[in-house]
């Protein structure tokens, strides 16, 4: 009897977190504060139309 191995789903709040941290080692920046502003960047390009 084998245990399948589960897969799991990287979401878009570990993605987030995985680069806030890795820019806040870099940076000096708190990753919290990174973190808000991947979202609102993430925010305002949903909003900008692609060209036609």
């Amino acid at each position: 009897m084998h245990k399948q191995p589960t897969s799991s789903q990287v979401t878009k709040a570990q993605i987030y977190r995985a680069v806030a941290s890795s820019t806040a080692i870099e940076t000096g920046v708190s990753v919290q504060k990174i973190e808000q502003q991947l979202k609102q960047n993430q925010a305002q390009a949903k909003a900008v139309g692609l060209a036609r």
